[in-house]
Parts: structure tokens; sequence; C-alpha cells
């Protein structure tokens, strides 16, 4: 088992057991955006674990959210390796799979760079849900899709400058004819539009769809309990 799993952070729900969730990071590291989005998770009942894509290169790694952590962040993927960050989230998965607390299933969940990796991890693994936020390299490998058995969730922004909305619509054409998958574009929005410490990404009224169409989307593919706040 790869040692990615070594220091492996956990947020537990209030019951103290729950569904797997792998919440895979953008290219900002383990950041206060991705804690709070892993804080949440767990509030809503499930076993969250998030492994550090970029421990080979840039270990404990975490950005600022201006122009010169974007630079500093592109630099740093620059040098990541996807291949070995799918072995990680799948490592992840499994992982997770075998903790006592975990029980229902074991889903991924990933934003921007984790986004495609949570695409890839569904089509190459066996994760029980996917959810995937605007991961730049879906369009081009859209083909992957007719792999994924489980229940697969895609969103994007309609305004996003790296992500083409030609590439979007790809995507929307390929989900129609896949069940199971579903897709939703919210399109007054860009890049990044849910990560609420970003102010040049952020877009709240999207953000908020956006994670009430994920939230129900969970609740119907990977049920788990509700209420509290755990870490």
């Amino acid at each position: 088992m790869t040692d990615v799993l070594t220091g492996l952070p956990l947020w537990h729900p209030p019951s103290g057991r729950g569904p797997g969730l792998v919440l895979v990071q953008e290219i900002f590291g383990l950041d206060d955006y991705l804690r709070s989005v892993a804080a949440d998770l767990a509030a809503s009942g499930y076993v969250v674990a998030v492994p550090e894509l970029f421990r080979r290169t840039a270990p404990g790694w975490s950005s600022t959210h201006d122009e010169a952590g974007v630079a500093a962040s592109m630099k740093v993927a620059s040098t990541f390796d996807p291949a070995l960050g799918l072995s990680d989230v799948l490592a992840t998965v499994a992982h997770l799979r075998g903790l006592p607390a975990v029980s229902g299933g074991v889903g991924v969940l990933g934003f921007c760079l984790g986004g495609s990796l949570a695409f890839a991890a569904a089509a190459a693994g066996d994760p029980d849900v996917a959810v995937s936020f605007y991961g730049s390299t879906v369009a081009a490998q859209i083909a992957d899709l007719a792999e994924i058995t489980c229940p697969i969730q895609f969103h994007f922004g309609g305004q996003d400058p790296f992500i083409p909305r030609a590439d979007v619509r790809v995507v929307e054409e390929a989900v129609t004819a896949h069940p199971g998958a579903e897709i939703h574009v919210q399109e007054e929005a860009g890049h990044a539009f849910h990560n609420n410490v970003a102010p040049m990404f952020h877009h709240p009224e999207a953000a908020a769809r956006a994670w009430a169409l994920t939230t129900d989307f969970l609740r119907r593919t990977l049920p788990a309990g509700v209420s509290g706040r755990g870490a």
C-alpha cells in the first residue's frame, strides 16, 4: 500500500461512523477551503479522507488564493504525475473500505485537479459514487465514461476560462447517453467557483446551487446520517 496513507487526515461524522468519501484537492493543496469542505461532509455523516497528492515533490503544499498563489500552485502542479495521483486516490478508497468506522460504501469527490482525478478514479477503480467539479481533462478523456458503472455527477462553470464551453458541451452530450450520470452547468460562473476563500474565483450563488445539487446527489447515491460537525 502506498505511503500516501501515512498521516492521512481524516474527518469523522458525529456518530463516529458512516460511508467514506475521498476528497481530492485542487492545486492549492490541503488548505482552509478544503478543510472546510471536509468538515461539512463529515457533518453530513461521512468519514472523509484527503490524500496529499503533491507529497512526492512539494510535501505539505498549501498556497494562497491570489494571482501569486495561483502561479506558484501551477508551478507545483506542473511536476505532478497524474498516474501516481490516481494510484493515491484509489489506494485511499481501498483504505477507507477497510476502516471499522466506514460502512455503506466509499465515494470520491474532487475539485479542479481533483475533479479530473475523481472522474479517472471512477473509470479505473471501484468507488460507489463520484462527483467531479470542473475537471479540466474530463472532456479529453470522455470516452472513459463508458467504463464507469457507479453514479457520477459533473459540475462546470459556463464562463470557465480554463475549460471552454465547447468542452463542457462534449461532456453534456456524453452524459445524456450514460445511465447514472448527470451534469450541472452554472452558466454565469467561471473556474473554481465553489472555492469560498478565493475571491478571484468564488461565485457564491453558483456555489450554493451546485453544493445543494451535490449533497442531494450524495443523499440519493451514498446515504449517510445528518447533523453536527466532526473533524
